[in-house]
């Protein structure tokens, strides 16, 4: 197993967003295992003919996300994301019903914003 990313220039999508993604993706679909060890901030953007900062702020991003976490001199690991994935999701929605709630929004209406949120992160059309 090895970790795989690609930086496309041509997509309009930022180079430190392209990482983030990729490894997010590779994480959750088990293709880069917990506990897997990441490479340095410094050697991936070397590899990838990145800035370092582009890199670490990839990393910031998916250690927010809780893909992945740094243990100092261990190294950075891909974590056990999926149940802090769905802590953070289910915390998030719990304070999106509330405050559709507090708007006056009826659950129908505060569903339809959910729905047209999720197609325009995904991609899809109706």
């Amino acid at each position: 197993m090895t970790l795989k990313i690609d930086i496309d220039d041509g997509t309009g999508v930022a180079p430190y967003e392209q990482v983030r993604a990729q490894i997010s993706e590779q994480a959750r679909a088990g293709v880069l295992p917990v506990g897997y060890r990441l490479p340095t901030v410094r050697g991936l953007a070397e590899e990838l003919g990145l800035a370092a900062n582009t890199v670490a702020k990839a990393y910031r991003a998916l250690e927010s996300d809780g893909v992945i976490e740094t243990r100092g001199r261990n190294g950075t690991l891909v974590a056990a994301a999926g149940s802090a994935a769905d802590r953070t999701a289910a915390s998030d929605a719990q304070a999106y019903a509330e405050r559709v709630r507090r708007l006056g929004l009826s659950e129908a209406a505060a569903l339809d914003a959910v729905r047209d949120a999720l197609r325009a992160a995904y991609g899809e059309s109706g």
